[in-house]
């Protein structure tokens, strides 16, 4: 065989090598992409079971401490405001965004806590069936929501190394084109979350 034939058998093959690892990172790029969608979905389930609780944790404290109507509409006002700020892909690529929904995130935990705080004054409500299986769930949904986060991180990390790493980076930037993901900083919502174990605790 000619040296021209086998330059040019080298050639393709060297292209069609090429062309089937930019194939494979494209695809593992597009796999990680859909893992963190999948990941923010599942922080916004957790997130919105938080809000599904909390009138009726608003309307069981009312009934014992209806009188406590600042710290009670203070919950009121920053659950409708954590609602009007939305948790989606181009919240997770907008630092901006993100920051907007930390912050109402935010001052939800911190209405949530005071509302604990002032629950712990009243031993009758403390000892409502109801109120402790609430604090229950809502426990429950704040460890889950920490889980969540934690997870979704996970996967935006592993992300953003892809696709700002040779040969991610060469191959989304002319593929796939997928945006780098904010992340969650776990030592913020450490600071934010209520602290809501009281009403669960085991009675001797």
């Amino acid at each position: 065989m000619k040296p021209i034939a086998i330059a040019g058998l080298a050639l393709v093959a060297v292209l069609l090598i090429g062309g089937m690892s930019m194939v494979s990172t494209n695809n593992a790029i597009i796999t990680l992409d859909a893992q963190v969608d999948q990941m923010t979905g599942q922080v916004n389930s957790a997130l919105q079971r938080r809000l599904d609780l909390i009138p009726n944790l608003v309307e069981t404290v009312k009934g014992y401490a209806g009188h406590e109507s600042a710290t009670l509409t203070a919950v009121i006002q920053a659950r409708a405001s954590a609602t009007q700020v939305k948790l989606d892909a181009s919240t997770m690529t907008d630092p901006a965004k993100l920051a907007q929904f930390n912050q109402a995130q935010g001052q939800l935990s911190a209405a949530l806590g005071k509302l604990m705080v002032v629950s712990e004054q009243y031993p009758n409500l403390k000892a409502d069936a109801h109120f402790v299986e609430l604090m229950t769930q809502l426990e429950g949904t704040e460890n889950r929501i920490k889980i969540e986060r934690d997870n979704y991180n996970k996967a935006a990390t592993a992300l953003n190394i892809k696709i700002r790493t040779f040969p991610g980076s060469l191959v989304n930037s002319l593929m796939a084109n997928i945006a780098k993901r904010e992340v969650f900083q776990s030592e913020e919502a450490a600071k934010t979350a209520p602290k809501v174990s009281f009403g669960t605790e085991k009675k001797s």
